[in-house]
This record gives C-alpha cells, structure tokens and sequence, in this order.
C-alpha cells in the first residue's frame, strides 16, 4: 500500500517537528452497558497512563506526579491535589470509557500493582512515551508490543482468568510518539519516500497485529484510538500564539488514520474512536461551526498550565521551589491542559461524542 510523494512529504514534515511526549477497581455506575463488561485492559501512551511511569524528582517526564496534576480543577480548591500519575488535571480518558462500563475509574497502574493480583475491574498497562516502536530517547518505556506481552503472561499464570476475558474490554491508545522526534521515523534509518511509506503501514500493522494478540488471548471487544488532531496541541500552535492548528501535522495523523482504518475496519469486535473527528469538531472548526461541547471552552488551543519559558514545563519549579509556570483559573473552561494533554472538562466533552457510537459497539453481541 504506497502513498503518493507528496503525501509522505507531509507526513516526513511532522515526525521532523520537536514534539514533547504525547506521553487511570471500580464500583458500579449507573451508565454502563447493557451487556456486563466487568473488566478493562489499557495500554498505550500518557493520554491513559495512570500510574506507570515511576516518579523521579527532578524528571520532566515525571510531572505527572507534581501540582497541579491531579485533582486541580479551580482555583478556589485546595493547593494540595490528589496525586494519581495521571497527566492531567483530574480524569482522563480512560476513566471516562471506565464509567460507561459501570465502573467508577481506569483500573489500576500495573507498576503499582501486585505481581500476583489482578482486580475484578482489570489493569493499566500504558505507559507515558510509549510507541509500537521504540523511542530513542525513552528506551525504558515499554512499547505497546511489550505491554500486551506483560499481559500476556499475567493471563498464561492465571493472575488473569479466562472466565475474566469473557467479560473484558480493552482500549489501545497510540496517540503520536512514533511520529515525534527520537522516533525510528526520525533516527536516519528512513532516507526516501519510500522507507517512510512503509513504516507508516508498519506503525499501523503493529497495532494490528497486537489487536489480533488480545484477542486470541480471549479479550472480547478492543477499543483503538485514531490519532487526535497533533497540529491543534499547544506544542504547535504556541508558535502563532494559540490562534491556529498547523494543518501538516493534522494531515499527518489523517494519513495515519487512513491506514489504521484500512487494517481494522473489517475485524470483527473491534471498534475506532475516531478522536480525529471529536477533537476536531470542538477545538478546530470555522467560526460559528463546531459541536455544542465547543461553545463550552474559552482559547481551545492554549493550554490551562504553561511554563514561563522556553524548554519549560507545567509542573516545574526552580531549586529554591519558585514556580516556573503560569496556571489558569478555570481548567473546566479550557480544553488542552499543558502541551499535550487534554484537561479533564476536554476529555470529558470528547468522550461524550464518541459515547453513543462507543455504547453500541458494546451492546452489540460478541462474533466469536
């Protein structure tokens, strides 16, 4: 499957932009499905890694861990958030898919979890920085491949039971690492067109074939995110002052989405949030255009949490513990919460969009 030229010169502009990371058990809700999906499996990157990046003072990639993540959704709450590893400011979207299942949040981090234990609601396997390939510059962070085998063998010494499968739902969430720099796009094995032509089929192959892997394991229906809109995360669009997306690195992640639903539409038991569309209709539309959700967020394209300089990040203080970041007031009004990541009141309207198409896919009965 070959794209033309002109294509791949596009996508070859977005894995050269210097792209930060694209880096959460239950009680019963009354939302859930008809049909009795008790258990979930996450893996993937930060957009649904609760827990399993380690917390290293000092790391950037370890911010999660500090104010204001957590749970600072005003100002006029306590300076003292519930630290969850999650990277955002409270929920994320993992947590949203988890309450449409009946269950209360995202099942728990793996590294935070006993070896020989796994709870009714399931596991987190994700982990922040993670690719299907490996990143240069995280070379410890597990790539998606390496999660499902971790899986894998939690299944084969029955920590996870079959009977537990039988009800189970698991969601991929790749959302861009593979295509930011310290990739293997970006790390000089990919000189031509073509090279990059094929590894961008092989990035989706890879989350295809570690689709077809969780459920020969006998997971029941599986979740795969598309790629969001990357032009429209304040990474980008700092550079014209949080007024526009950059429209090659959104024509990237659309190549990217063409391929995945190529490979995955005709799978039984497996349905795309299409988080392309969703993002798109609330932050990057014409005016007057866009969905209601849109109308409920001010500067959609800056972040709530933002360093005051350049190579800064939200989170970071200096060694005498002055902030070196600016935070906003009301997160529930901004949809990106630093660089990167969604706030919750984002991942909130998005997952409201994709709900009823997402509760269909789990009503309908399992193609065995």
């Amino acid at each position: 499957m070959k794209l033309p030229p002109a294509v791949v010169c596009l996508l070859l502009i977005l894995v050269f932009f210097d792209g930060a990371s694209v880096e959460a058990r239950g009680t019963p809700s009354a939302q859930g499905s008809r049909n009795q999906w008790s258990s979930m499996f996450v893996f993937g990157d930060d957009f649904v890694d609760n827990g399993n990046r380690p917390n290293i003072t000092g790391e950037k990639t370890s911010r999660q861990w500090s104010y204001p993540y957590g749970s600072y959704l005003n100002s006029h709450y306590p300076t003292s958030p519930v630290l969850t590893g999650r990277f955002s400011n409270y929920r994320m979207q993992s947590d949203f898919i988890a309450r449409m299942l009946g269950l209360h949040e995202a099942p728990p981090a793996y590294e935070l979890t006993d070896d020989q234990s796994c709870g009714s609601s399931g596991m987190t396997f994700a982990s922040a920085g993670a690719g299907v390939f490996k990143v240069t510059a995280k070379k410890k962070v597990p790539t998606l491949a390496a999660q499902v085998q971790a899986f894998k063998r939690l299944v084969n010494d029955g920590v996870i039971p079959t009977r537990q499968l039988h009800h189970s739902v698991a969601l991929i969430a790749i959302s861009g690492n593979d295509y930011m720099s310290g990739s293997e796009a970006n790390n000089g094995f990919y000189t031509s067109f073509d090279d990059l032509d094929t590894y961008v089929g092989n990035v989706a192959t890879e989350i295809l074939d570690n689709v077809a892997q969780l459920q020969m394991l006998g997971v029941r229906k599986v979740l795969v995110n598309n790629l969001h809109p990357i032009g429209c995360m304040p990474l980008h669009t700092s550079s014209n002052n949080y007024t526009t997306c950059d429209l090659l690195g959104n024509y990237g992640a659309s190549v990217h989405n063409k391929y995945l639903k190529q490979m995955l539409e005709e799978r039984d038991n497996v349905h795309i949030l299409d988080l392309y569309t969703a993002f798109t209709d609330i932050i990057n539309h014409a005016p007057g255009g866009g969905s209601d959700e849109s109308k409920n967020f001010n500067r959609k394209l800056t972040p709530c949490c933002e360093s005051t300089y350049k190579g800064g990040y939200c989170g970071e203080r200096s060694h005498s513990g002055k902030r070196l970041y600016d935070l906003c007031e009301t997160p529930d009004k901004m949809f990106y919460w630093d660089q990167t990541h969604p706030t919750h009141a984002g991942w909130e309207a998005v997952m409201k969009a994709l709900q009823q198409p997402l509760m269909e896919f789990l009503d309908e009965d399992y193609v065995a």
